[in-house]
């Protein structure tokens, strides 16, 4: 399932992982993977703060080539709100939620007749009668679209953050910082990915809305230097 990191003497850059700011369902705690929704007034306030705590711990900023987000709307948002121009990255996406998305885990428990976890269970685990399209109107009166597919595994996640990994590597050995800006679960999971450990141990990191982590290499290791700053 996981690999030892190898050749890790040569990575000299820091990575830097950005959450993007607080949405409606961020609050109302309604799974959010592929539902395109916007962030808040406050997540766009938390955004702005975020891009100047960022500029503190590197005041030479990130090279225009060097700063990806999650093509959704939310991490787009906050990447430019903070003060930076990303190129999207389809493997930053966050999670595919699936039969679960748009709903709040009491919700998802209740359809599914018993416990449920997204971590130790999956989308995959709902029945099928979960799947489905229709609107969420937002507290600012926007309707979006959700749909409610099959979804992903936590292991079809880690595989995918590898590609967002291969695509900073090469700047980072060359003592480049490269910046992040998605989601939690994702980042998470792309923290396990980095050191080498089981996706699933990505629940006991914590990510809030408009936070940020470091991770880099220290003495041949990959490791976390900050975490949820």
């Amino acid at each position: 399932m996981f690999e030892i990191n190898r050749g890790n003497d040569a990575i000299t850059g820091r990575l830097v992982l950005m959450r993007h700011g607080q949405t409606a369902w961020s609050e109302s705690g309604q799974y959010t993977g592929r539902t395109n929704i916007p962030l808040t007034d406050v997540g766009e306030q938390q955004a702005r703060d975020a891009g100047v705590r960022i500029r503190e711990l590197f005041p030479q900023g990130f090279d225009a080539d060097c700063v990806f987000a999650s093509p959704l709307r939310r991490a787009q948002q906050t990447a430019c709100l903070a003060g930076f121009d990303p190129q999207p990255l389809d493997a930053l996406m966050e999670w595919d939620y699936g039969r679960a998305e748009g709903r709040t885990r009491a919700t998802v428990r209740q359809m599914h007749g018993g416990e449920w976890d997204v971590w130790r269970d999956g989308p995959q685990s709902l029945d099928q009668s979960m799947e489905g399209d229709w609107t969420e109107t937002l507290p600012n009166g926007e309707h979006v679209p959700v749909h409610n597919g099959p979804g992903e595994s936590v292991e079809d996640v880690y595989e995918r953050v590898q590609i967002a990994i291969d695509t900073a590597l090469p700047k980072l050995t060359e003592g480049r910082n490269v910046l992040f800006v998605a989601h939690a679960h994702v980042l998470r999971i792309l923290t396990m990915r980095w050191l080498g450990l089981e996706p699933h141990l990505g629940r006991l990191l914590r990510f809030d809305t408009a936070h940020y982590s470091v991770l880099t290499v220290y003495k041949g290791d990959r490791v976390i230097e900050r975490w949820n700053c």
